[in-house]
């Protein structure tokens, strides 16, 4: 899996282009550690990958199937699925008080 970044994610936002803005701290080897450590939703090939990053929660969607190159963003937790989310509280890496910080982006 390669990252590939998307500029509708970066800042300056372009007028009629939608996407979540990721942090300024997410640089692009940032984000290859993140989606190299993504976790598949459990949906067939091509289905998103998720990680946890400072009490955030990242989608990574393919987007060139060819080369296997993603692009990610900052989601809300309540589009991880649930077993996810109960896998990184188990792990210490998601607390209760991040869900409700972050629960809907």
């Amino acid at each position: 899996m390669l990252y590939r970044q998307n500029d509708k994610h970066k800042e300056p936002w372009r007028r009629g282009r939608r996407g979540s803005l990721c942090p300024r701290e997410i640089d692009p080897g940032t984000a290859q550690t993140l989606l190299s450590n993504s976790l598949s939703d459990g949906a067939a090939a091509g289905g998103k990958r998720y990680a946890v990053h400072d009490g955030r929660a990242y989608c990574a969607q393919r987007h060139d199937a060819m080369r296997d190159a993603w692009h990610g963003y900052p989601v809300g937790w309540k589009e991880v699925p649930e077993n996810l989310r109960r896998k990184w509280r188990k792990a210490n890496l998601l607390r209760k008080k991040d869900m409700k910080d972050h629960w809907d982006g």
